[in-house]
């Protein structure tokens, strides 16, 4: 088995290279640390340390981060599989095997917002499915406040949107 910190960085490719999808910052966490592998604080540093090294790739919203598998880390983790227990690989493809449809469905609704040139804020809003958006929606409001709530909301209620904008227009 690999040295410790080496251990929570292959977890990490593990999990990335397992799954069709980004993960976020939050369901990494909820496995390693509910598993009692490592603390909060080494994880994140292990996470910093594979996107520093190019292993991941960091996306980041207001909101969230999402990590990517690179073909690197792609490349690294199939050498070093091996060095994760099968008890540890067991626990991980259990985790995503029961979690698949809410870690899918929580990355694949994404919202962010940003200054645009007009003194205003864009919020774009997408639902998203196999990388290709299903819906892409930027909306202009005028403050940073209201921004952050059309985001928030987008999160929460994107289904029911996606339902009217499609009963509306077909």
């Amino acid at each position: 088995m690999a040295e410790p910190f080496t251990l929570y960085k292959l977890i990490i490719l593990y999990m990335l290279e397992k799954v069709d999808f980004p993960l976020t910052n939050s369901q990494i966490s909820e496995f390693i640390l509910d598993k009692g592998y490592t603390t909060y604080f080494k994880l994140q540093r292990a996470i910093a340390e594979l996107n520093e090294s190019g292993f991941i790739r960091e996306e980041s919203t207001h909101s969230r981060t999402f990590y990517h598998l690179t073909e690197e880390g792609a490349e690294t983790i199939q050498y070093f599989r091996n060095k994760i227990s099968p008890a540890i690989q067991s626990d991980i493809d259990e985790f995503l095997k029961e979690k698949h449809y809410e870690l899918k469905n929580e990355v694949s609704v994404k919202a962010d917002y940003f200054p645009n040139g007009n003194m205003e804020y864009s919020v774009r809003c997408q639902v998203m499915e196999n990388q290709f958006p299903l819906i892409d929606l930027t909306i202009t409001v005028p403050s940073e406040a209201e921004a952050q709530t059309v985001a928030n909301n987008w999160n929460k209620k994107n289904q029911e949107v996606y339902a009217l904008i499609m009963q509306n227009l077909l």
